[in-house]
């Protein structure tokens, strides 16, 4: 049937700020449907707290409301727009939550708002665990034995019944939230107390663990003619007993029989059929016993989800556009394929190619954490790669991660504690991946790391196809490898640094040399949901090595843009908002823009985004061989974190031009001793500093510039390693952690300016006029990271002098560091001095904060300058802030109970969220300025 046209006027409910286990996966759904909508001629309202994301931005939707997640902004936007219908799918759980909860209290019905995508019963059986188990009980279902208890006496009882291990699952949380498994009787009071705290209903389901089973994931669309598709099949690496989350996960199922798949199909149109009447997507996880292939169902989630963007990503489906159309009445039969173009969306896909994804962990920002993985979600980003094989896929996910691997394995990260790594098969952690290739090249055999990890077979044997790889490499000399096993090895995801590892006297540039030379270059494959069976028109590309090269170069001119690769602590969303907003102007100004990204939750990796996607490592080989195709006009580095402004130096070297400031310039403000000498040139105070290379030199330096001192690493982002001391001894200690960490840095110490106020300023330059976005004072006072910190837009304490100051110091430093597009600097503030701490001239994490404060698209005004096609005099720029804007850091800190919660110069933060004030007397305000007038205060 065609759309529904009493619909002329859509809310959705965005997932609020970046948490573990809610990230910018719904920012890439909501902005997909959003602008799915917007086709329609449908006037969409957006409501999201989270400032960093595309979806709050105009370009997506009508409406935007910068509004905390709760039923009085709810209220607040039905009275002020005509508002027909809500979707609440897209934005995780806790946009679900908050829609049952607007139920519960009649507002839908008040403001006579239709609930679609999804209904509140549908939420209400899937999230209620006893709802969930009848209701397979009555379908046909198997589910694991379990009882519900809403009392610590009720799950005693239930413990006793189902006997040990067992699981237990919290209702209405996210992510496994207060879930865990419990192997022996001791450990079951103090872990249901825990979980019933964690629910909102107080309500727990006490479950058989079936740890060791298979777990598989299917994503499915339903129409209102109750026409049912499976997307995606993803079958998890690790077997059950890790989330979803942090569990590596394989596209399409590898190990499944056939027999088996139909089954799990059936189930799954099943239990969606089931939940209620509504069009939409939806979730369904399994797990499948290894021995006999029993069936039995964990969960079915309403809505979008992690997996979800996964899934479109590696489809090539654009899911959440699609289900958004579904939910204003289309049928699948009606709409377009959008890779053909000339079939229907009435398809299930067919991949010829593999994608395997592998989450990010950040413990290193957790001290003292736990770091076994478990039933609560403990990643806080994801890569995914796509290749020909499994271990290809596999080999080019452990690149995309930004840990220093340049493969799995054969990279001198290797251990060879034969303890320590069978503890961590037994015990998985973020590490488990590489152990297993230690464990074989160690001798341990299949069968043992089997045992240890209950990983399925076929998954070990591919990695232990590489140790006997590496072994026949090492027979050769570059020189005299043979052409077909070059070829394999490049074939089997093997990157040009390894193998120079491997044969151990030659570089990676020679490697790189004699396989050209061999004629063996990477190839460009399409991505094409139909495996060629009809032609497609996605620009959307992946690497591999065979002969046909499916990416044709076009004759325009072309810009790069190097993404930031995962998620994770110092290096988010914010990063993926200025790409995007980068290649929306460069297509603006005539190029064609081309993205390099591997992070599948994000927007700038939506095929139709840029003219050309390569979902490819952002890792140098990859980076190099897509330019050396491409030839663009030049690659932009300064959107995209620090995982793109590495690569600047060796672009430099090749001879590639950097889109904006220079690299020699970037250099100069990232190499903390250089920059303070262009400091005092320039005469702008800073703190009394000196450089170290060991730990002699910084006791020497430290005594000189007083203690206390900030000792810090050049050339790191989100304060990595950031730490302040107040003695010799505490020095000594953290000198040689930084340097165990990361060799042959130079250290910075820097004398702490102790109870001074801290603040930033965000500015473009095109190389003659300087433009000051916008300046923040932190509420915290110094010490602590600006992304720990809630930061107020405009400042509200500084006094006229000091803000001269800061202005003076941007324009100053901007044309020394002769910088083209953005520059972010923070300042120290004591006794009305103005200290200068650092400078980046690159997209900061503040810059979306004050686009949207102020509604200005400044990354596109930045970009623009940095192409050379605008001055900032072409641009008329007009603020709309009344009152004032806080940006307040978001903390995931309930996955890491154990860990110690203070705040200091090394960044803790998840996300942010945004909130406007009329003036200093607001209360929320009040509450968070007085913290900071205690600590300034104190004797």
């Amino acid at each position: 049937m065609p759309r529904n046209t009493s619909i002329n006027s859509v809310l959705i409910i965005g997932s609020g700020p970046i948490v573990i286990g809610q990230a910018c996966e719904f920012d890439y759904s909501g902005s997909q449907a959003a602008l799915s909508l917007k086709e329609e001629g449908i006037s969409v309202s957006i409501i999201n707290s989270n400032p960093a994301t595309i979806m709050t931005d105009n370009v997506v939707a009508d409406h935007v409301y910068l509004l905390p997640l709760t039923c009085e902004s709810i209220e607040q936007i039905l009275q002020e727009r005509q508002i027909d219908a809500v979707l609440p799918t897209m934005g995780g759980q806790t946009a679900l939550n908050l829609c049952i909860e607007a139920s519960n209290r009649g507002i839908w019905d008040k403001y006579n708002v239709k609930v679609i995508g999804v209904d509140v019963a549908a939420i209400e059986k899937t999230e209620n665990r006893e709802e969930f188990r009848q209701l397979m009980i009555d379908i046909g279902v198997g589910v694991a034995t379990s009882k519900i208890a809403n009392s610590f006496l009720e799950g005693k009882e239930a413990a006793q019944i189902i006997g040990f291990p067992l699981v237990i699952r919290p209702s209405y949380t996210l992510a496994g939230t207060g879930g865990g498994f419990v192997h022996k009787k001791e450990d079951f009071d103090a872990a249901l107390n825990r979980g019933l705290h964690a629910s909102p209903t107080h309500e727990v389901l006490v479950e058989q663990a079936v740890l060791g089973w298979k777990e598989f994931e299917l994503e499915l669309l339903r129409d209102t003619n109750d026409n049912v598709i499976i997307i995606c099949t993803i079958e998890n690496f690790d077997p059950m007993g890790i989330h979803t989350g942090d569990s590596i996960t394989v596209a399409p199922g590898m190990t499944l029989s056939d027999k088996c798949y139909q089954d799990m199909r059936n189930q799954a149109i099943k239990m969606m059929r089931s939940i209620g009447n509504f069009a939409g997507g939806c979730n369904v996880q399994f797990s499948v016993n290894p021995e006999n292939e029993e069936i039995i169902a964990i969960e079915i989630n309403p809505r979008v989800s992690r997996s979800s963007a996964l899934a479109s990503k590696a489809t090539g489906y654009p899911i959440a556009k699609i289900a958004a159309k579904l939910a204003i009445g289309y049928n699948l039969d009606e709409l377009q394929n959008q890779i053909t173009k000339t079939t229907s969306a009435y398809f299930e896909p067919t991949l010829d190619y593999v994608i395997v994804k592998v989450p990010r962990f950040n413990f290193d920002k957790f001290k003292g954490a736990n770091k076994e993985l478990g039933l609560q979600m403990k990643a806080v980003g994801e890569v995914m790669a796509i290749g020909r094989t499994f271990i290809e896929a596999l080999q080019k996910a452990a690149q995309s991660l930004e840990t220093g691997r340049a493969g799995l394995g054969a990279d001198g990260r290797q251990s060879r504690n034969l303890e320590e790594i069978m503890y961590s098969l037994e015990h998985p952690s973020a590490d488990r991946l590489f152990h297993i290739k230690d464990a074989f090249e160690l001798g341990v055999p299949l069968e043992s790391i089997r045992k240890a990890t209950l990983i399925d077979k076929w998954f070990l044997v591919q990695i232990q196809e590489l140790v006997q790889l590496e072994g026949e490499l090492r027979r050769y000399q570059l020189n005299n490898i043979p052409r077909d096993f070059f070829m394999t090895l490049k074939q089997k995801g093997y990157s040009d640094y390894q193998i120079s590892w491997l044969l151990g006297n030659v570089t990676e540039d020679e490697v790189y040399d004699r396989r050209k030379e061999l004629g063996i270059s990477r190839v460009y494959k399409m991505v094409d949901t139909c495996a060629a069976e009809f032609p497609a028109h996605t620009p959307y590309y992946y690497s591999t090595f065979e002969d046909e090269n499916e990416s044709i170069v076009s004759d325009r001119k072309k810009i790069i843009v190097l993404g930031s690769g995962p998620n994770r602590i110092g290096q988010g969303i914010e990063f993926d908002y200025s790409c995007v907003h980068g290649l929306l102007a460069a297509k603006e100004c005539g190029y064609e823009a081309i993205m390099v990204n591997c992070n599948p939750e994000t927007v700038s990796t939506d095929f139709n985004m840029a003219d050309k996607l390569y979902f490819e490592p952002v890792f140098w080989e990859h980076v190099r061989e897509i330019i050396e195709l491409e030839k663009p006009e030049g690659v932009i580095v300064q959107l995209g974190g620090q995982t793109a402004l590495k690569m600047a130096e060796r672009l430099e070297a090749l001879g590639v031009k950097i889109i904006g400031t220079s690299f020699e310039n970037m250099d100069l403000a990232e190499d903390r001793g250089r920059f303070s000498d262009l400091l005092k040139e320039l005469e702008i105070p800073y703190p009394k500093y000196g450089v170290a290379t060991n730990a002699e030199e910084a006791l020497k330096v430290a005594n000189e510039v007083g203690y206390p001192v900030l000792v810090r690493p050049s050339y790191v982002l989100g304060g990595q390693g950031m730490s302040i001391v107040i003695n010799d001894e505490d020095l000594e200690k953290a000198v040689v952690n930084l340097l165990k960490s990361l060799p042959g840095n130079q250290i910075l110490i820097d004398h702490f300016l102790d109870r001074a106020e801290e603040a930033e300023s965000d500015s473009i330059c095109d190389g003659e006029d300087v433009h000051i976005i916008g300046m923040m004072e932190h509420i915290e006072p110094a010490g602590i990271h600006s992304g720990d910190s809630s930061a107020v837009l405009p400042p509200f304490s500084l006094s006229e002098g000091v803000q001269q100051k800061m202005e003076e110091y941007s324009i100053k430093l901007a044309k020394a560091l002769n910088v083209r597009g953005l520059l972010n600097i923070q300042f120290a503030i004591k006794d009305e001095n103005v200290y200068v701490i650092e400078a980046n001239p690159r997209a900061s994490r503040t810059v979306p904060f004050i686009a949207k404060a102020y509604d200005v698209p400044y990354i596109n005004i930045a970009t623009k300058v940095m192409l050379g096609e605008n001055k900032l005099k072409d641009f008329s720029i007009v603020r709309k802030l009344e009152g004032y804007a806080i940006k307040e850091p978001v903390f995931s800190f309930s996955k890491f109970p154990e860990v110690d919660k203070q705040l200091g110069p090394e960044m803790k933060s998840t996300g942010e969220a945004i909130r406007f004030i009329k003036d200093l007397n607001d209360p929320h305000f009040r509450e968070l300025y007085s913290q900071k007038s205690m600590f300034l205060n104190a004797q």
